[in-house]
């Protein structure tokens, strides 16, 4: 793995001149205007600080972004994130998410070693689609506090919701501001935003708005100009028994980095030509994320949104990444007490937004359009979990749902009964093999499809003799082989002959088995033509 990413380096910096760290400079800056409210907000939004948002973007940055398996990758806190650490902090406080942080780098990183960068491709797509729409709910619920000025008590988003029930009171300044920068994020023009982002305009304008106006409204608060933060992880705090009780949440984290990072990196290579070298990714999340906790970060993952700005902006090698963090520590050094004045329903409003832009919206409407009931119920059951548990649970369960959805598709098999036709094979009528009949079987035979054999089975039971064909049978279990197994003995009473044609090699092979174990085994045939012509010419 070393000798790979050298060799990517080697390649990425071959032939580097002015002209592309010009160009590198440029889009770490445009990121860096990107990343800055997003980091703020995504802080904030996961139960921690604005800070803790900053300092994680920061750190990843450098380090995620250094040792990364694809040079376009952009590496800071992310909504998705941000949604499962609110749930963590409720219980655990900042310094579960410290530990929770730094064993999920742990499993980041031996997942890496162990070169697992191709497990995501196991779940599918309706799954990744609910889970990131139920994460996006869960931002969006997170975020009623800070953009109507109320409170609310609960573990999670949808506990707090359901406090409401005892009173939901606004506060008119908060609210009446949070509509303004919402409408601001909404009507802004797109051009205007490959130029300055809406985000970043819209709070600072929020932001000098409540210092000369001097709005009552809750702010960001103090923001530290050192990365090294008040609460950070200490090695204290690792006992096997704090390890244990964040084992899961650490988990789900771990999957999460995995999802975002990887299908990130596939969005970015398709976008740039370069493929993600996965496992060196998961190593770098690892790393990174092992690291974040000592500086009193959260968790981090590749962003897509911050890729493709770094992509469209010109990003030519992985300085790109590093010079967009140094641009957010000096903005953090230089803008700390004008940062602690930014408003929180400012910051809410972003986030509104943000949920919303999370959907994968074409690929709901696709669905729909298509009426694809399996993929909307995969999409919506996950959706739903995502919301009500977390998100292994909800992947665990969206993957099975899946997984019983692909049996129950493949148990329909086409089982189709025709007597002979001597004219459509072009030879002479003839009273040989009038009582016979063909059956030709379309689609995998096991446990599920045994039931539809054995009635076609029964209702052909008085003919002469059978002919199946089993071209279109790409597997057999034993259950299936049960059934023709107890067939073979009543047709032998019955004087009924059997012929197997167009048998594929590995089921020929269950059949060969089954058959070393009988006193006479039926005849075979490569074709069901083969069959007919021995059939007309024989008996």
């Amino acid at each position: 793995m070393i000798k790979r990413y050298k060799k990517m380096l080697k390649q990425e910096f071959l032939h580097y001149s002015k002209d592309k760290l010009q160009k590198d400079l440029l889009a770490g800056l445009t990121v860096a205007a990107v990343a800055l409210p997003l980091a703020l907000a995504f802080g904030v939004s996961s139960g921690a600080d604005a800070a803790a948002g900053m300092i994680t973007a920061i750190i990843a940055g450098v380090v995620i972004g250094s040792l990364s398996g694809g040079f376009y990758q952009i590496s800071g806190p992310t909504g998705a994130m941000a949604a499962i650490l609110t749930g963590i902090i409720a219980t655990q406080g900042l310094a579960g998410v410290l530990l929770a942080t730094f064993i999920a780098g742990l499993i980041l990183l031996f997942a890496g070693l162990l070169k697992l960068g191709s497990l995501t491709s196991f779940i599918p797509s309706p799954v990744i689609t609910g889970f990131t729409s139920g994460i996006a709910i869960i931002i969006a619920l997170g975020q009623i506090d800070n953009f109507f000025g109320t409170s609310s008590t609960g573990e999670n988003a949808l506990a707090k919701l359901i406090s409401y029930k005892d009173g939901f009171s606004p506060d008119f300044p908060t609210l009446a501001l949070g509509i303004i920068i919402l409408l601001i994020l909404l009507l802004y023009p797109k051009k205007w935003n490959q130029i300055l982002p809406a985000s970043l305009v819209a709070i600072i304008l929020a932001t000098f708005a409540t210092i000369i106006f001097q709005f009552p409204v809750a702010k960001v608060g103090t923001i530290p100009t050192s990365l090294l933060t008040g609460e950070r992880l200490q090695l204290s705090a690792l006992s096997l028994s704090s390890i244990k009780q964040l084992l899961l949440p650490s988990i789900s984290i771990a999957m999460l980095g995995m999802i975002e990072s990887l299908l990130c990196g596939a969005s970015a290579g398709r976008m740039t030509g370069k493929d993600l070298d996965s496992n060196q990714e998961l190593i770098a999340q690892g790393i990174g994320n092992i690291i974040l906790p000592f500086f009193g970060g959260i968790p981090a993952t590749a962003a897509i949104a911050r890729t493709s700005v770094a992509i469209k902006s010109g990003a030519q090698t992985r300085l790109a990444g590093i010079f967009h963090a140094l641009f957010l520590f000096l903005s953090m050094i230089l803008f700390a007490p004008i940062m602690s004045q930014i408003p929180m329903a400012a910051l809410a409003s972003v986030l509104l937004i943000t949920s919303w832009r999370m959907h994968e919206w074409a690929t709901i409407k696709a669905m729909i359009h298509e009426k694809n009931r399996s993929a909307l119920l995969l999409f919506s059951v996950t959706m739903f979990s995502t919301i009500i548990f977390d998100l292994s649970i909800a992947i665990v369960i969206g993957v099975i749902c899946s997984c019983i959805f692909f049996i129950a598709k493949s148990a329909r098999i086409s089982i189709v009964t025709e007597d002979i036709d001597w004219q459509r094979m072009n030879l002479p009528d003839s009273p040989v093999g009038s009582d016979w009949a063909v059956i030709y079987i379309t689609g995998p035979l096991f446990f599920m499809s045994a039931n539809q054999l054995k009635k076609t089975l029964d209702q052909v039971i008085d003919k002469e003799g059978l002919i199946f064909s089993l071209r279109g049978v790409p597997s057999i279990d034993l259950t299936a082989l049960d059934s023709f197994n107890d067939y073979f003995s009543i047709a032998t009473l019955n004087q009924q002959k059997l012929i197997f044609t167009s048998m594929q090699p590995e089921v020929e092979k269950q059949f060969n088995r089954l058959w070393e174990k009988r006193e006479h085994s039926p005849i075979q045939h490569p074709t069901v033509a083969h069959a007919l012509h021995e059939i007309h010419q024989t008996f």
